[in-house]
């Protein structure tokens, strides 16, 4: 980092490690959270819903673990970009289930908030990670 000190910049990626790690961590210790919003066109049964977050939980541990050495950041920068772009359908699956399901306008409201924070993420993992300095 220019100047020597260790200032916000440094601790982005550390934040970010943080954030991907606990994500992948929770895709072992409530998978099936997870199984229940894999789209079923990508996995048409339980088992191998249930496949796909343990495999999505070990690339998130991965890029996230990855992303704190400087010679591993910018891998682990595109390497979670396509993370995060292969689980999006998830996240649209769970809005379209509790539309389904008659959820409460507030819960749907949330869902849909949530979908442009994707995106959202996916410019902090470029800018903390892949962006040229």
């Amino acid at each position: 980092m220019r100047g020597g000190g260790a200032g916000v910049s440094a601790r982005v990626p550390w934040a970010l490690a943080l954030l991907f790690v606990g994500a992948g961590v929770l895709h072992f210790v409530v998978p099936h959270a997870y199984a229940r919003i894999v789209p079923r066109w990508l996995a048409p049964t339980a088992e191998g819903r249930l496949w796909l977050v343990w495999l999505s939980g070990v690339a998130e541990l991965a890029g996230g673990a990855l992303l704190v050495p400087a010679a591993t950041r910018a891998a682990a920068g595109w390497w979670l970009l396509l993370v995060l772009a292969a689980v999006f359908p998830a996240n649209v699956q769970m809005l379209a289930d509790a539309r389904t399901a008659g959820a409460p306008g507030w819960q749907q409201g949330l869902l849909w908030a949530r979908l442009p924070l994707q995106p959202l993420l996916m410019w902090w993992v470029w800018a903390a990670a892949v962006r040229p300095r």
